[in-house]
């Protein structure tokens, strides 16, 4: 079956699954030709120019906030809220948890004076703040790890 839309409607397009368990693809109208691919085992794959469709692996939680004062979000994705747990130490809680917590986290900032982190932005303790539900990090500086707020913290979940 094809179904073909115009640029002047509107509307949606509901797809149901099909009657045996295959491959589902999307074709786009590019030359590119297939863009993304659920496979039986329900994993997005995608050919980005590779040459191979390969499993697609997400950022399943990011965002940005100011870390000062009253800890403000900028932008997010399955983010809920942050606590502040004290100066440079804030913990942060996901809309929908995580699977479980074999999950990759990327911590970023930038120190009080708006300069590259010249020292540590990291998960703490990750033994025991490593949860499905949220991930605590902290930010320090210098060899005695001198906690302090950064203005631009980024945090995002890979999994």
């Amino acid at each position: 079956m094809s179904l073909k839309l115009n640029s002047s409607g509107g509307g949606s397009v509901t797809l149901q699954e099909p009657s045996t368990a295959s491959n589902l693809t999307l074709t786009l109208p590019t030359t590119t030709g297939t863009a993304v691919i659920q496979n039986a085992s329900n994993n997005l794959l995608m050919n980005s120019g590779y040459g191979s469709d390969a499993v697609a692996y997400g950022c399943r939680a990011w965002v940005n906030f100011n870390g000062t004062g009253t800890v403000a979000i900028r932008g997010s994705g399955n983010v809920s809220s942050i606590t502040d747990n004290g100066t440079g130490d804030y913990t942060v809680n996901y809309t929908v948890a995580m699977p479980d917590v074999n999950y990759c986290s990327l911590v970023t900032g930038t120190n009080h004076e708006g300069q590259n982190i010249s020292g540590d932005s990291k998960l703490r303790d990750t033994a025991s703040n490593k949860l499905v539900g949220s991930v605590r990090m902290q930010f320090t500086v210098n060899d005695n790890q001198t906690a302090y707020d950064s203005p631009n913290a980024n945090l995002a979940i890979f999994r």
